[in-house]
């Protein structure tokens, strides 16, 4: 399942890699290139809430290879024509396949980890797997054969399908949230989920322009770019699997919170400190950001343990995909000041972020309110 969870992933983190080959082969504008990422964001966005209604009324293991199938499709043909609505239709069409997967797949890894951290970070690791590996992907197949070569992008695609196949003869396990006796308590998921798409804005936003930041500010070329989107998303890699050993030893609000507080100071440096710095701070947004992300997932599934589904949708793949809809913003902004100003308001986010969670206790009775 985690190996799936790269190839499904893989599509969310092309659509920001390819977003510099759209603006040097077609000229896009900034806003017009945001706008790819909003098309791959927005359906996504609106129809994960609905799958994740769906799979807490019944399983749909069926679902899952349909889903990673169609998120290749989708990414495949972005580049075959030149009009603009068919590449946004196209990176549509591969957000749902995305919005699609991630409830099922977070209940059923769930499921199989038995309710363990440290193995839901090793699930969630498969998926910043595969957006790590999203701009190496990209940038062998466009940077050789142009946007018309995005066809080959299905591969991975073909991959997870025959993997999602061979998971649904997998024994069925079960596995109940903490708490589950009591009621849901949404009040709390709604905190988490408001840091959540502050999380998610400042990784969209970055994932959408650092290529074209980084290149403004070191010069180099698409490669210096494509390696600062590498670490980026590679950062999260250790990063989530860190983050579930961690909350086993201190409690999952306590690393939360303090992966909000770094986020906010490496993004600061990213925009404010000159030369090949940047690089440094991208690493350690990148642990700051990927750090809480299974967390995320858990926290949400147990403080709504009759509604597990819902919960995985929105912290799973929601968390990922509504910062998208921010992106043709920072896009306009960009156009009419500079990359860099566009970018500051993302410094902000994290700490928003962090007084959404101060004050919530561990669900099922852990209190982790600071003492400061």
């Amino acid at each position: 399942m985690s190996v799936a969870h790269a190839c499904v992933d893989v599509y969310q983190g092309a659509v920001a890699a390819l977003v510099p080959y759209f603006v040097a082969e077609r000229a896009y504008s900034y806003a017009a290139a945001s706008g790819i990422v909003l098309a791959a964001s927005l359906l996504s966005s609106l129809v994960q809430p609905l799958f994740g209604v769906l799979t807490d009324r019944r399983t749909m293991p069926w679902l899952l290879p349909v889903s990673v199938f169609v998120s290749g499709a989708g990414v495949a043909l972005s580049g075959v024509g030149d009009a603009y609505a068919a590449t946004l239709a196209a990176v549509a069409v591969s957000g749902i396949g995305v919005a699609a997967y991630h409830p099922e797949a977070a209940r059923a890894a769930r499921a199989a980890s038995g309710g363990s951290q440290t193995a839901m970070g090793w699930f969630s690791l498969g998926g910043n797997v595969g957006f790590a590996l999203a701009p190496l992907l990209v940038s062998a197949v466009v940077a050789t054969g142009t946007l018309k070569a995005t066809p080959l992008l299905v591969v991975p695609a073909l991959l997870g399908t025959f993997l999602c196949l061979l998971t649904r003869r997998a024994p069925s396990v079960t596995v109940t949230a903490a708490g589950a006796d009591g009621a849901d308590d949404w009040p709390a998921f709604l905190r988490l989920s408001g840091a959540i798409v502050c999380r998610s804005i400042v990784f969209v936003g970055l994932s959408a322009f650092i290529s074209l930041y980084v290149r403004e500010r070191l010069g180099g070329g698409a490669a210096m770019g494509t390696a600062a989107l590498f670490v980026l998303y590679a950062g999260g890699a250790l990063g989530t699997v860190v983050g579930g050993r961690l909350a086993d030893r201190y409690g999952r609000l306590v690393v939360v919170r303090h992966s909000y507080a770094v986020t906010a100071v490496a993004v600061a440096g990213l925009l404010l400190v000159p030369g090949p710095a940047v690089f440094f701070f991208t690493a350690l947004v990148s642990a700051g950001l990927y750090v809480p992300f299974a967390l995320h997932v858990t926290l949400g599934q147990d403080c709504l343990p009759r509604h597990m589904g819902t919960a995985s949708g929105v912290t799973l793949g929601l968390a990922v995909s509504v910062g998208g809809l921010a992106a043709p913003a920072l896009g306009a902004l960009a156009d009419t000041t500079s990359l860099r100003t566009a970018l500051v308001p993302l410094v902000v986010l994290p700490v928003v972020a962090w007084m959404l969670v101060r004050g919530l206790k561990e669900p099922g009775g852990g209190f982790v309110e600071p003492a400061s």
